[in-house]
């Protein structure tokens, strides 16, 4: 029997090719095969590394038929890497597709980390930095887009999203028109030449990059949503009220609990207080 191989979901630099970790090199070099977002990019840093394994593409316009076909490589015992463009493959591009066909083969996935623009913004923005929620890119235009963002309207977490200069400008007006002004960290090109780390509000953001955005790769880090109110009301939505609903789905009260508070942002001592103000009312 052919013993699988191994999918290495390896991160490369997001900018600076020394960036690249001593491990991750070695997996690169090690592997029969490596699979990346944009081979012109991967082929600067084997040339830079005098890396010589053959290279497939592997990105979102032939997931579906490339996919297939890593898995069947992976299967008679190849060992693959897969890159993207930059950062860690499998969050917010199509590495996820094959992450999750190589899992539900019982293949094992091996991550070799290393760089990452959201986080390495999230570090350099100023704001809190204990609990984040990663949103990536948000809808481009329309309906979807306004929905997304009335949904994160009440996130208390900091916010990080990826996005386009030819779009910053108006995600800006959107992120001020629905929620409000807040502080927010504008991080471009990160560990690049020209990298640029601007933080204000979001109605100075609006200003200085409505006529002027700049060029490069994009990551905003968002300041949360202010606190709860004292009527533990959550964007509308009774703490309460989501715990029944949780439980009536067939959830304990501890997983309910759970739940609501990753679902609000709330602390689960939160969610845990208003179900006692609620007991205490009925005494």
């Amino acid at each position: 029997m052919i013993e699988k191989g191994t999918l290495y979901l390896c991160a490369t630099p997001i900018g600076n090719l020394e960036d690249i970790t001593l491990r991750a090199l070695r997996v690169l070099k090690e592997v029969d095969l490596v699979a990346a977002e944009d081979t012109r990019r991967t082929r600067k840093l084997f040339s830079r590394y005098d890396i010589h394994t053959p290279l497939t593409s592997y990105h979102e316009h032939n997931s579906r038929s490339k996919g297939p076909y890593l898995i069947g490589q992976l299967l008679a015992g190849k060992s693959v890497a897969l890159v993207t463009d930059a950062g860690l493959p499998g969050v917010s591009d199509p590495g996820e597709k094959l992450t999750a066909l190589a899992v539900s083969e019982g293949i094992r996935v091996v991550p070799v980390p290393g760089p990452s623009a959201s986080l390495a913004a999230l570090a350099a923005s100023g704001l809190p930095t204990e609990r984040f929620c990663f949103e990536g890119f948000l809808p481009a235009r329309g309906p979807k887009r306004r929905q997304r963002l009335e949904e994160l309207k009440p996130e208390k977490r900091t916010l990080i999203l990826y996005e386009a200069p030819h779009r910053l400008a108006a995600t800006l007006a959107d992120l001020a028109g629905v929620l409000g002004d807040r502080r927010i960290c504008l991080a471009r090109e990160l560990t690049k030449q020209y990298e640029e780390i601007w933080r204000g509000s979001l109605a100075e953001a609006v200003s200085r990059f409505r006529d002027k955005p700049p060029r490069g790769e994009i990551t905003l880090v968002l300041e949360g949503s202010p606190a709860v109110s004292e009527n533990r009301s959550f964007g509308g939505t009774d703490l309460r009220a989501m715990v029944a609903d949780l439980e009536r789905g067939g959830m304990s009260r501890k997983e309910a609990i759970r739940e609501a508070s990753r679902r609000s942002g709330v602390s689960r001592r939160e969610v845990y207080s208003s179900l006692l103000e609620k007991k205490q009312e009925g005494l």
